[in-house]
């Protein structure tokens, strides 16, 4: 135990040697989740609106207001014509159009059904789709405010096409802010690059500045080595793991309804798969630079694009449905999602940890045994 004990003060001893190193280990992930956690923001407001108002009515009026107002729109312009309005949307000056016809606030007036035109820049899907959306959820309540005008009292909504009334909620994320959705899968993608890159870029330095063959002839076992090696940074990663919570928390809002002692017992089970992936590329190469960039390019891209991160796992095709059961992100971005936003529990999150323990035992072990084999 003592020996063990040595080897992992002389990690950390080697690690605060290296300011590169510690850089990348303490600071590199709350500079990662600050960067990562803006860009990956998918909600939309202020869209860039171009009108074109043949009525010019009151009502029309009431009508660009009611977007304007709503703050999802903000009123860049104003076309002439039908043939106006498309260079507004290949100059990139607007990404919505609101075209009013004549006649509609005299239809309006006369209890008569009416129509605006709403054209959206399809090149910017997400902007699109928001924006017709949004201009829908304006027409709707703006139908609710003349109905209520005409009776002299409420309306409720659905009122007017006499039919039933949906009352739509959501859970767990009321407001439908995807950076709620994003932070914790950024979290887990800083805390898996710098678990993977840290552990085998730590064992490659040893290879490459000659200190191998030393660890080699001490009186330590290969599995003693091993834990010194890696051990260190699994405490890294919990250090990072708080860093990034209280960033997520702190700053960006995202409320963590689940028990923080669960999630970090479950963060260890997906470090261990972290650390046994990256000591498996050490392995593989002999340069640290051979290193960061097979653990980017080979081990942390392809999971990214197969954990369901980016793409939902239910369009992929069958076979790359089930190559992402292998992928530890996969699990552990549904923990941190279900803890920090649904409030889950062991009892709802324990196939997930099994996941991660078996994954976890399967890449450690390969990279031990292929690691001791080096050694011997």
């Amino acid at each position: 135990m003592g020996a063990l004990l040595a080897m992992i003060r002389k990690e950390f001893q080697q690690l605060f040697r290296d300011p590169v190193m510690l850089r990348m280990a303490l600071i590199a992930p709350a500079v990662q989740l600050l960067a990562l956690g803006y860009a990956a923001n998918l909600d939309v407001d202020r869209i860039p609106l171009v009108l074109l108002d043949h009525d010019r009515s009151a009502e029309s009026r009431r009508l660009v207001e009611g977007f304007t107002g709503s703050g999802y729109f903000e009123l860049v312009g104003t076309a002439d014509g039908p043939a106006a309005l498309e260079p507004w949307f290949v100059s990139g000056r607007a990404q919505v159009g609101l075209v009013i016809s004549r006649g509609f606030g005299e239809a309006l007036a006369g209890g008569r059904r009416t129509t605006v035109q709403v054209i959206a820049d399809g090149s910017e899907t997400t902007s699109a789709s928001l924006g017709l959306a949004y201009a829908a959820q304006i027409a709707a309540r703006r139908n609710i405010e003349l109905l209520e005008r005409r009776r002299g009292g409420p309306a409720r909504r659905g009122a007017a096409a006499g039919g039933a009334e949906v009352v739509p909620r959501v859970w767990y994320n009321p407001d439908l802010r995807s950076r709620w959705f994003y932070v914790p899968a950024v979290l887990a993608m800083v805390l898996m690059l710098i678990t993977m890159i840290l552990s085998s870029m730590g064992v490659v330095r040893e290879k490459e500045i000659g200190t191998m063959e030393q660890l080699i002839v001490t009186p330590l076992g290969g599995w003693q080595i091993i834990a010194g090696k890696l051990l260190p940074f699994a405490i890294i990663g919990l250090v990072d793991l708080f860093l990034v919570i209280g960033i997520a928390v702190g700053w960006f809002r995202v409320p963590l309804r689940g028990s923080l002692l669960l999630l970090v017992g479950l963060t260890l089970l997906f470090v261990i798969n972290t650390l046994g992936l990256g000591l498996l590329v050490s392995t593989l190469v002999r340069t640290q630079q051979q290193a960061m960039m097979a653990s980017a390019f080979l081990v942390m891209m392809p999971m990214i694009y197969l954990s369901g991160l980016l793409f939902p796992i239910d369009n992929m095709p069958p076979f790359l449905q089930l190559v992402s059961r292998l992928i530890p992100l996969r699990y552990y971005s549904e923990i941190l999602r279900g803890i920090f936003l649904k409030g889950a529990g062991i009892g709802a999150l324990w196939p997930q940890a099994a996941a991660l323990a078996g994954l976890g035992v399967l890449f450690l072990t390969l990279a031990s045994l292929r690691f001791s084999k080096q050694l011997d």
